[in-house]
């Protein structure tokens, strides 16, 4: 066999973890994500809710409209994340190769530890075992030879389930009838244009490959090839360097207009940039700026800068963006900066030579944190490090639209 590959997919993770730490929430439908008089959207929910028609993404009054009994919290991602941290350190354990694709998922090359599809699927058994009797959670493991088919299995008997798919034509028998969703970059529209031409099914698509590729062209090829189990990606192990962009943003939940506001947001949202770039030793060679506003128009301005990954040249170049944007209510303000490169400029560090330098520029940030400071009495830079953690940043930005104005709120 060329490859065997483990696909890892905890069931409703973020909730599963809550209702581990706290068994009292076992059984109720438990939603993550905004409270219902908040604005925002369902991170994830417990199977309980899911049987109200509860799910991901979804609008967070919708979620209590289907479900006005149910159980809603904040995530904390702080909690999730070190848990993640545990998930890892068990599934590095068995695999040459570890590819996430979230906190709570990933692909496994198990192809030389495991040396035969026997001990590959002992791995797998094993990994749910030690899944439960250490962490107290459970997940879905599906294994086979290709990464669409180990997906495919994962989810076959979730949750808590456990499936084999060995070769392309065990993939191909378990999927022909099924609607073509079930094929691995097929969504919403790509179905929408499949069936606009009669393409509804599997077969379908093995029956009408030229249609498909005409209609579809380079991801018309991947799905026939998909459609008779043909998949040769290998498990590609994340690098941060592989990343377009780093970015935060931030949902207000009340719109707002006063934009020497908006400017005192960018720079906490710069900052929060920098830590994650500097986390991952990234630069960027350009600087973004997202805005949505309460008609729910988005809109992003970007322009090139020098590289960089400092707090303050983000938060300049971003209001530069904004003061050239049209001037209406703002529900959602993000940063970010993109072509990202881990080569950064090495100044000289020649006194009086380069005045902008590093050093000088976080002397900059300390003093744009101090106006925050004088503007709002909170104190920004003694807290940096707890503010930018889990949800202390959003509440940190309530607090600052409702307290500005002497009180008065946009």
């Amino acid at each position: 066999m060329d490859q065997i590959i483990i696909h890892v997919d905890m069931d409703a993770f973020y909730a599963s973890v809550e209702i581990r730490d706290d068994p009292s929430l076992r059984g109720k439908p438990l939603i993550i994500g905004s409270l219902p008089h908040e604005r925002g959207v369902v991170a994830t929910c417990s199977y309980e809710a899911r049987k109200y028609g509860v799910h991901s993404a979804m609008n967070i009054k919708d979620a209590y409209r289907l479900c006005p009994k149910g159980v809603y919290m904040h995530p904390n991602f702080d909690k999730y994340r070190a848990v993640s941290a545990q998930l890892h350190q068990i599934w590095n354990a068995y695999a040459s190769a570890l590819e996430s694709v979230a906190l709570d998922e990933a692909y496994l090359d198990v192809t030389e530890k495991a040396g035969s599809w026997e001990n590959a699927c002992k791995i797998a058994r094993t990994i749910k075992q030690r899944t439960l009797e250490e962490l107290g959670l459970t997940c879905s493991v599906g294994v086979a030879y290709s990464k669409t088919a180990a997906k495919t299995a994962s989810e076959e008997r979730k949750p808590d389930g456990y499936y084999e798919i060995p070769t392309a034509q065990d993939f191909v028998n378990l999927v022909i009838d099924r609607d073509v969703r079930v094929l691995y970059t097929v969504g919403a529209k790509t179905t929408e244009k499949l069936n606009g031409i009669g393409i509804r099914t599997v077969r379908d698509i093995q029956e009408k490959q030229s249609e498909v590729v005409r209609l579809l062209g380079k991801q018309g090829h991947w799905l026939t090839k998909l459609a008779f189990g043909m998949d040769d990606r290998r498990v590609s192990p994340y690098k941060p360097e592989d990343a377009k962009s780093i970015s935060r943003e931030l949902t207000f939940q009340a719109d707002v207009e006063d934009y020497a506001f908006l400017k005192d947001v960018l720079l906490l949202l710069s900052i929060s940039v920098e830590r994650r770039a500097s986390s991952v030793g990234l630069y960027g060679e350009g600087v973004t700026l997202k805005l949505t506003y309460s008609d729910m128009k988005s809109i992003t301005r970007s322009k090139m800068v020098q590289k960089t990954r400092l707090a303050i040249t983000i938060y300049e170049e971003t209001v530069k963006l904004l003061e050239q944007v049209p001037r209406e209510s703002v529900r959602l303000i993000g940063v970010g900066i993109y072509h990202l490169t881990g080569e950064g400029w090495k100044q000289l560090q020649l006194e009086g030579f380069f005045p902008d330098t590093e050093s000088g520029k976080e002397e900059k940030t300390a003093a744009a944190l101090e106006g925050l400071h004088q503007k709002y009495g909170l104190d920004f830079a003694g807290n940096l490090s707890r503010i930018f953690q889990g949800e202390t940043l959003y509440k940190t930005v309530e607090y600052m639209r409702k307290h500005m104005n002497g009180g008065k709120t946009s």
